[in-house]
């Protein structure tokens, strides 16, 4: 297998009818329809993973709906995370057969086998079932690293947009276990409830609350940090719930991405607005995001103080059911497909 980039391309001597792969169609509603390819060979520091989970990401709806492709030399079928057991090494890797473990992929993971990069690959942690450990890489390594970003520190505040899906759950967590004081939106008071039990002092929900009025009352001076999969839409309101000094991370555009920005406020605010993502990202720069998650988050999972919230777990011939069930909104946390 050839390595492009740190990118893995597929053999044309690989295995044939090897592995079984889910490809939604964004037209179909029910279940999707497997269908076989060629087994991955492990290049150079590489393994591959017989799949326990795939974790379903908004990114995978994106590249089904032709709005995000996968990088060059990846698999086009969609899923940016998995979990399970190694069945396969290759020269230089740092696992063994048998090993239980969890990876960030560059894509592929809808699949009852996925190849994975050595250093975008972690143990799965204990306490954790190897299923639900797959919604863990993705949003713990896109958290990790947009918190890093801006420069969250304990005693800060924390406004978290979408509190209730699968990066919103693990950012709640995320940031109470490094001292923060988080505040959260989502759509409902029972949703808002349950991000406030997962550890956020304020939940508001975005339905029948005014947020900026919200974060207002409890953070007087503004919050430190916003974290935004909105985008343009929730612009003039970010920045007005921000504190002096305050940082707007961006990390989606779910409301739009063109909104018109006053850089007359940012000056005399003295504000940051950064943008960010995980995918796009060169093979080093992730090897060093997994690294630090492995350093920082997976202790916060060993000691339950972060938890995959999974809402259900879903066959993988039903993958195209659990894009319409998160399209909707209905989700509370993460889905999985289990091959």
């Amino acid at each position: 297998m050839a390595m492009t980039r740190g990118i893995a391309r597929f053999s044309p001597t690989c295995k044939t009818h090897g592995m079984l792969v889910a490809n939604p169609d964004t037209t179909v509603t029910g279940s999707s329809t497997l269908h076989q390819e060629s087994d991955p060979v492990p290049g150079d520091r590489q393994v591959v993973i017989d799949v326990a989970g795939a974790g379903v990401n908004r990114a995978d709806l994106l590249q089904v709906a032709g709005r995000y492709p996968p990088p060059p030399g990846a698999p086009s079928w969609p899923g940016l995370e998995v979990s399970g057991l190694v069945s396969e090494v290759g020269p230089g890797s740092r696992w063994q057969v048998g090993d239980r473990v969890v990876a960030l992929l560059e894509g592929g993971g809808y699949a009852t086998r996925a190849l994975a990069a050595d250093a975008q690959v972690l143990p799965a942690p204990p306490g954790v079932s190897l299923v639900d450990a797959a919604a863990l890489p993705e949003a713990a390594c896109t958290v990790w690293s947009t918190l890093g970003a801006a420069r969250l520190t304990a005693g800060e505040w924390l406004l978290v947009h979408g509190g209730s899906g699968g990066i919103g759950t693990t950012a709640i967590q995320v940031a109470v276990a490094m001292g923060a004081h988080v505040i959260t939106t989502a759509g409902g008071p029972e949703r808002a409830a349950r991000c406030a039990a997962l550890g956020a002092e304020v939940a508001v929900d975005h339905r029948a609350e005014d947020v900026t009025e919200q974060v207002r009352r409890v953070a007087p001076d503004g919050v430190d940090v916003v974290l935004d999969v909105l985008g343009a839409g929730s612009l003039a309101a970010n920045l007005a719930a921000l504190a002096d000094g305050g940082r707007l991370a961006v990390i989606g555009l779910q409301q739009g991405s063109h909104a018109e920005l006053d850089l007359g406020l940012l000056l005399a605010r003295r504000l940051t607005v950064l943008g960010t993502t995980l995918r796009s990202r060169p093979p080093a720069q992730k090897a060093r995001i997994v690294a630090g998650v492995a350093e920082h988050v997976w202790p916060m999972v060993a000691d339950g103080r972060v938890r995959p919230v999974v809402h259900d777990r879903v066959p993988l011939a039903q993958a195209a059911d659990a894009h319409r069930r998160l399209a909707s909104g209905e989700v509370f946390g993460n889905l999985v497909l289990v091959p």
